[in-house]
């Protein structure tokens, strides 16, 4: 069993950073594959980026790419996600998931556990 616990959203302006944090229970951190998605009101729940055991690979959606970055530290059974160039569309809960196996994806189907979510909320 693996729980999650993220932290570190907030409010924003457009244009600023914010950096999340998905703390994880459990003995085989390291060779869980990680990844964030977000919800918006009334949307579905949509992939956000993801990070391979190891960090051999990551993957990101193609309304990230360049903005976000996806990082872990094992040592920390911790995974990240610095958002830079944040816009208004980020608006969003924020979820931390887990997978039993190493491979990076972008379903929701693929991960077995999830964090309770963290709001983050950009200001025009």
């Amino acid at each position: 069993q693996v729980q999650l616990v993220e932290s570190g959203g907030g409010l924003v302006q457009a244009g600023g950073s914010l950096r999340l944090s998905c703390a994880a229970s459990g003995r085989t951190f390291s060779s869980n594959a990680m990844g964030w998605f977000r919800q918006a009101p009334g949307k579905e729940r949509q992939f956000v980026a993801s990070i391979s055991s190891r960090a051999a690979y990551r993957d990101y959606a193609d309304s990230v790419k360049g903005r976000f970055t996806i990082s872990r530290d094992d040592a920390k059974n911790t995974v990240y996600v610095q958002l830079n160039s944040l816009k208004p569309e980020d608006t969003a809960v924020y979820y931390c998931a887990a997978r039993r196996t190493g491979a990076i994806n972008n379903s929701p189907l693929g991960y077995d556990y999830w964090g309770q979510g963290t709001q983050v909320t950009v200001s025009s």
